[in-house]
């Protein structure tokens, strides 16, 4: 996955290509942003940021309440659509 993170638009993509995946496979948007908010707890604890956009991210997350962490897993959803 580092290669994924080490571009802020290749991550962009891959996020775009796993929800459309998602979609198709009859997840519903709820669910993906569920999911995206669990990706984003363990991007937060386990990978160090590797450009400006996830260091920004990052930080956010970290101040965030879990409301507020769930609504940027839910807006990086929709950035990607």
């Amino acid at each position: 996955m580092s290669t994924v993170l080490k571009s802020f638009e290749r991550w962009k993509e891959f996020l775009a290509e796993r929800v459309e995946q998602a979609h198709r496979a009859g997840m519903s948007d709820e669910t993906i942003s569920k999911l995206a908010f669990q990706i984003g707890e363990f991007l937060s604890d386990k990978i160090d940021p590797e450009n400006k956009e996830e260091r920004i991210l990052k930080e956010l997350w970290d101040v965030a309440d879990e409301d507020e962490k769930r609504m940027i897993a839910r807006l990086m959803v929709k950035m990607v659509k």
